[in-house]
């Protein structure tokens, strides 16, 4: 297959039979091979294209820039317990101070005390505010955390996320993302 420029920045929006993405954060995306792959297999349609075409000695296409699976794929209530979706929930601040950099998580109730490794119990924090709190049981640190810790829903990792857009979105992506949320008068 031959390509006269550098596909690499060109994934598809994988959107599910309903036009809605599979996932907003991270963004559901696939690479432009592995778009080109399903629609060989006939496992989804081409909703947009690139200018940018691929080619090979008998073929050659416009590389999808939006596709939709041709089978709905149930998602599923809750998100996976990440760090990447503890510091979405949390807004990417630390819990106890509010400071964005140097992030890493706590245990509100340390394992040392019992405390599990679960959504109702850990928290973003900066590595300076870990450091401090260590051990220490919340009160015992007077470190108590902006927000309770809790299980999100992907809703609400969908809503957090809104406020931390992705750094690229290509133009025929608009308008499939973002449709559902609520219109200003």
């Amino acid at each position: 297959m031959t390509i006269a420029f550098s596909p690499e920045g060109m994934p598809a929006l994988v959107l599910n039979a309903d036009f809605r993405p599979l996932s907003y954060y991270p963004l559901s995306l696939w690479s432009w091979q592995d778009a080109i792959k399903a629609v060989f297999l006939d496992r989804v349609n081409i909703v947009a294209e690139y200018e940018q075409t691929v080619s090979s000695p008998s073929f050659s296409m416009r590389l999808p820039s939006v596709v939709s699976l041709k089978t709905y794929v149930k998602p599923s209530l809750y998100p996976a317990f990440t760090r990447f979706n503890v510091f979405l929930r949390d807004h990417f601040q630390c819990q106890y101070c509010g400071d964005k950099h140097d992030l890493t998580f706590d245990h509100v109730i340390p394992r040392h005390h019992g405390g599990m490794t679960t959504w109702e119990n850990v928290v973003a924090s900066c590595a300076p505010c870990n450091l401090r709190k260590g051990c220490l049981l919340p009160e015992q640190a007077g470190m108590v955390p902006r927000q309770k810790p809790y299980k999100p829903t992907v809703y609400d990792l969908h809503n957090a996320g809104r406020h931390f857009p992705p750094n690229y979105l290509h133009e025929s992506w608009l308008d499939y993302l973002y449709w559902d949320v609520e219109l200003e008068p």
